[in-house]
């Protein structure tokens, strides 16, 4: 993939979740096609998307009102592991969502870094850790693939169905590796494909935006994450996936090459325990 093309992908994948954004602060849909952009106007409809991704239904209302848009294919920090007193980041942080209900599991003495490319998500974040009076939140304008935080500043990285979204994952696991302290660890819900992706699908900027076409094979993040240095690579698809992300793309059968799955692996060099 040439630079143009990398940078067609970006400024789309940023507009439509710039829509998300403005759609969820007026409290309205992001409309029929707007695969795993679930925001609803409906928090009934919110609360069934969240449910069915692996929250639960605390979960939904120990966070600030908003911050849950229904968006996702999953619950990394249900892999996150996450102790008081410890530094987490999100990929692509959206409304704030995991970063509030990791900020509960760090308590006051951690700290939660949320970063995001869209600036009305980030504006819409910042806002609603106000709301939930989270000083220990802190939410960053930036790439996935340029990270705003310092070399070996944190101890988990959690992202929900984003780096998929990314033209260059090699360059967004290679920012998380620099990121992550010595035995720092990834905690991660993606999007994978199980077969190789029809160029009909992959070449749709819609089906990019909406988490499915930018999806990798298994192999090929393994190798990946191999070759940044990650060590205990471990890579769980679910099929049972398939059922929510039929209702991203009705009728274009992309759940016979997409799935859901968790993603961890560690930075080596920490001590046991």
């Amino acid at each position: 993939m040439d630079q143009k093309q990398a940078d067609e992908i970006r400024q789309n994948v940023r507009h439509s979740y710039a829509k998300v954004a403005e759609a969820s602060n007026q409290g309205s849909s992001c409309g029929p096609e707007s695969s795993c952009c679930g925001v609803s106007s409906d928090d009934a409809i919110n609360t069934l998307v969240s449910t069915r991704l692996g929250y639960s239904e605390d979960d939904l209302v120990n966070v600030p009102e908003g911050a849950d848009m229904g968006l996702g294919c999953g619950n990394p920090r249900a892999i996150a592991s996450i102790k008081i007193g410890e530094t987490v980041l999100d990929l692509g942080s959206g409304g704030g969502f995991d970063c509030f209900l990791a900020a509960i599991e760090t308590g006051e003495q951690g700290k939660v870094i949320g970063v995001d490319m869209t600036p009305t998500m980030v504006s819409k974040a910042r806002a609603n850790a106000d709301k939930g009076e989270y000083k220990h939140v802190d939410f960053r304008l930036g790439e996935i693939e340029n990270l705003p935080v310092a070399n070996e500043e944190i101890d988990v990285i959690i992202s929900n169905c984003v780096i998929n979204l990314s033209p260059n994952k090699s360059r967004v696991f290679a920012e998380a590796f620099r990121a992550l302290k010595k035995g720092g660890r990834l905690a991660i819900s993606d999007i994978v494909a199980s077969v190789e992706l029809p160029d009909k699908i992959r070449e749709d900027l819609q089906l990019y935006s909406g988490c499915m076409a930018g999806a990798s094979m298994i192999c090929e993040l393994e190798q990946i994450l191999a070759d940044t240095g990650f060590t205990d690579i471990q890579i769980a698809p679910k099929d049972e996936s398939k059922d929510f992300i039929k209702d991203w793309a009705p009728g274009r059968g992309v759940e016979e090459y997409v799935l859901s799955a968790t993603i961890e692996a560690v930075k080596p060099g920490g001590s046991c325990c």
